[in-house]
């Protein structure tokens, strides 16, 4: 297991030496405790050891998600090791810098060459692609056909999606500014304000970030802003803000008019917000920190909004090329606890909408639980409402491609975005 203690190495085998492979054996064994979500153990790793430079800490980080991407079969793979703590064995499986002089011995690396040109497909769909039992029987069941495409496209790390602020110039524009930067970028296929770039450059030291010409935003996140199609001068809520991505999306496409509230629960993804919105030239947000879904900040707003949009807390499954740690601390029964938390956000949010307001409900979820049975649900006890058929949006918008109505379904093996769920609904007037 991740806690225990190096085992001694045999004779004629050779100690790491000290360095950074240390430093990975450290950052891993805190990130497997999965007590903290894995990016914010590696920050918090990475300034307390400012000694670091960025060529080690990218060695670091992208060996540890490579070894938490991969858990479940690596460790299984890392049985027949010949020595070493597991941390070294998983290290040894993912290590993404110059393997040779890293510091593994000489017989974990011929260990490693042999374990790794193993072919998988004999073993468990859910030891092949490092998932955790409840997760591979629920998308095998829900998914069928397509589960195996899903569970490689989930393993492999995400592209960085940006979008263009258009209060600040166009597409074409953030893209030069990007490049005279060094940064390129090739335009995403469905948003019309997307950038898509490989690697990981150092984006927030560039002046078209700074200036608040781009925004880093998945594509699928996106499409959410287009299918809510604020307009301006009305009076909109992204009901669970966070660190207001999508806020900012909905603000340019309103021009800056109307307003705009952000609620969220937590006010430190809140100020997240703030200089992200000094950035956008938008005049327009109200953050607004809530205590939950029934505050009463939010009831005084009953019947007078436009639209809303809920981006509703999730098991995030549709993001785990980003956030791989979050498949090993979600479960079953986390999934049922969010499913009555979204159901009760639904509920309050839906109390906003004017008659023939609209509102998209939206998880990053791919789990129906969360989604197709929490909108349903909705429905069924709500008839002053009704569903809108996501594939005519889609056509009307001339996105390339299908979506299969009446909800929004984004996939990463078919539209190459993270995983998202989306439902548009209307109040009747």
């Amino acid at each position: 297991m991740s806690g225990e203690r190096r085992s001694t190495p045999r004779k004629g085998t050779a100690r790491p030496r000290a360095g950074l492979l240390e430093s990975a054996e450290e950052l891993l064994r805190e990130v497997l405790r999965f007590e903290f979500p894995a990016d914010a153990v590696v920050s918090r790793y990475f300034r307390a050891h400012a000694r670091l430079g960025q060529r080690e800490r990218h060695v670091l980080a992208e060996t540890v998600y490579g070894v938490v991407r991969n858990l479940r079969l690596w460790r299984q793979l890392a049985q027949s090791a010949p020595s070493g703590s597991l941390e070294l064995r998983l290290l040894a499986l993912g290590w993404q810098g110059e393997v040779a002089t890293a510091g593994f011995a000489p017989a974990l690396l011929e260990w490693r060459a042999q374990a790794l040109a193993q072919d998988a497909g004999g073993l468990p769909p859910a030891v092949r692609y490092s998932l955790p039992d409840w997760l591979a029987t629920r998308l095998q069941r829900e998914c069928g056909n397509e589960f195996e495409a899903l569970a490689e496209a989930l393993l492999r790390p995400a592209p960085l999606d940006l979008r263009a602020n258009l209060l600040k110039g166009t597409r074409e524009q953030a893209r030069e500014a990007l490049r005279e930067q060094g940064i390129d970028s090739e335009l995403t296929p469905l948003s019309p304000w997307g950038l898509r770039v490989q690697g990981k450059p150092a984006l927030q030291r560039s002046a078209a970030f700074e200036q608040g010409l781009v925004e880093v935003q998945d594509e699928g996140s996106q499409l959410l802003g287009l299918l809510l199609a604020p307009r301006r001068g009305e009076m909109v809520v992204d009901f669970c803000a966070g660190a207001g991505g999508k806020t900012l999306a909905l603000g340019a496409m309103m021009r800056g008019s109307g307003r705009l509230y952000a609620f969220d629960v937590s006010q430190a993804r809140l100020e997240r917000l703030r200089p992200r919105l000094a950035r956008s030239g938008l005049s327009n947000v109200y953050p607004v920190a809530i205590r939950g879904e029934r505050d009463e900040r939010v009831q005084r707003l009953a019947g007078k909004i436009d639209r809303v949009l809920v981006d509703a807390p999730c098991s995030g499954v549709g993001t785990l090329r980003r956030n791989p740690d979050l498949k090993w601390r979600s479960s079953e029964a986390e999934v049922a606890r969010l499913v009555q938390q979204q159901a009760s956000i639904l509920e309050q949010a839906a109390r906003l909408l004017k008659p023939g307001g609209r509102l998209v409900y939206a998880t990053c979820s791919l789990l129906e639980a969360e989604n197709q049975q929490v909108v349903q649900a909705f429905l069924d006890a709500h008839p002053g409402w009704r569903l809108l058929d996501v594939a005519d949006w889609w056509r009307q918008q001339q996105l390339p491609g299908a979506v299969e109505g009446p909800w929004l379904r984004l996939w990463p093996q078919r539209q190459g975005t993270d995983g998202f769920f989306a439902a548009l609904m209307e109040r009747k007037a």
